[in-house]
């Protein structure tokens, strides 16, 4: 890599805006002439978040947001724009932003949940804000959901667990509950736990591909590869991409 000097040419970020999509043009066109118009350039931001031109889409918040700084609305879309880019410091300033203005649910848990996987625990401090409003289950599913991960994070597996089922007792079905929760024993060797898991899940959500993916896991490590194929088989047809799963087929030696 250190000897490709080559600039990218093909990627969305790297093309002149007159080189996009007739509708991206002209939504340019209609920006230019309405520069004040928060809505055009928010519809800017969506589509070319949507084809991947982070950094363009960046360049128009940074815009909107420098006319109106104490916009709650502008700071958690620019944070949620800098998790897509994986700048996680970045969105964590943006929501702390977001919060002084308003502290909204959405941003607290947002903000919460970044915090969770970096072993901050002021994650636990959002959390518990967001639990005194009293939003109903949904909400406290997140807020325990995100515990959990923190716990889980720091290695405390058995109030990660706990934090996992009250937010399943909350959300039937809360996948990622039951995948974390999965994963914790399947770590920790307790393979017939997570087996038991992944049933669940499976059963709760017979299309998800992970799951099967991740019984298969647990059933190859049990020895009981003829399973395991079942599963592998059943995670890439639900999602051919399972790039894991059509590894662990040409492990077993399905081709």
């Amino acid at each position: 890599m250190g000897c490709n000097d080559e600039p990218k040419k093909n990627t969305p970020d790297a093309l002149h805006k007159e080189e996009m999509p007739t509708a991206i043009k002209q939504l340019f066109k209609q920006v230019t002439k309405n520069p004040d118009s928060m809505g055009l350039r928010l519809q800017l931001v969506d589509v070319l978040d949507s084809i991947g031109a982070y950094q363009q889409a960046m360049r128009q918040m940074d815009s909107l947001i420098q006319k109106d700084s104490l916009n709650y609305g502008l700071w958690y879309r620019k944070a949620r724009l800098q998790e897509t880019i994986k700048d996680t410091a970045g969105a964590l300033h943006s929501y702390k932003y977001a919060i002084r203005v308003y502290p909204a649910p959405d941003a607290l848990l947002a903000a919460a949940n970044l915090m969770a996987e970096q072993k901050n625990p002021k994650a636990l401090l959002l959390t518990k804000q967001v639990s005194n409003l009293r939003m109903g289950r949904e909400y406290e599913a997140h807020c325990q959901f995100i515990s959990g991960v923190y716990y889980a994070r720091t290695g405390n597996q058995q109030k990660a667990i706990a934090a996992f089922n009250q937010c399943i007792y909350n959300d039937f079905n809360y996948m990622e509950a039951y995948m974390e929760k999965g994963f914790l024993y399947y770590d920790n060797k307790k393979i017939n736990e997570a087996l038991q898991v992944f049933k669940t899940v499976v059963t709760v959500k017979n299309t998800y591909s992970d799951g099967y993916y991740w019984l298969g896991k647990c059933q190859e490590t049990l020895k009981n590869n003829a399973e395991a194929m079942a599963n592998y088989q059943k995670a890439v047809t639900l999602d051919p991409k399972l790039k894991e799963a059509a590894e662990a087929l040409k492990r077993l030696g399905v081709k």
